[in-house]
């Protein structure tokens, strides 16, 4: 005797993209860059994407570390650096990585 079993699963649809303006899946509009009281160091960067995600990370280093974003309200991000400021002049790219599935 055999035994077949099948089961039906519903992934819900979810976006993901990668890079600067126009990350596949999103767009990202209104960057602005924040400057310390010191302004040659870099406090934080915020922009928006045109729908909800579960995660974001930016680069601004190109090769460099990746900052977890926050959410500010909406769909408004930030990356706070207030803890340990960049050097605007180090500062060479806008990397995002977003995603809408919230990490584990």
């Amino acid at each position: 005797m055999a035994y077949g079993f099948a089961a039906e699963n519903t992934i819900p649809e979810s976006r993901a993209g990668d890079k600067d303006t126009v990350v596949s899946g999103y767009v990202v509009t209104n960057v602005a860059y924040i400057l310390n009281t010191d302004p040659t160091k870099l406090d934080k960067v915020t922009f928006t994407l045109d729908a909800a995600a579960g995660t974001v990370k930016v680069q601004l280093i190109d090769g460099g570390s990746w900052y977890d974003a926050s959410v500010v309200s909406g769909n408004n991000w930030e990356v706070d650096l207030t803890a340990s400021p960049l050097s605007v002049t180090a500062v060479n790219t806008l990397h995002i990585v977003a995603t809408s599935n919230a990490q584990p």
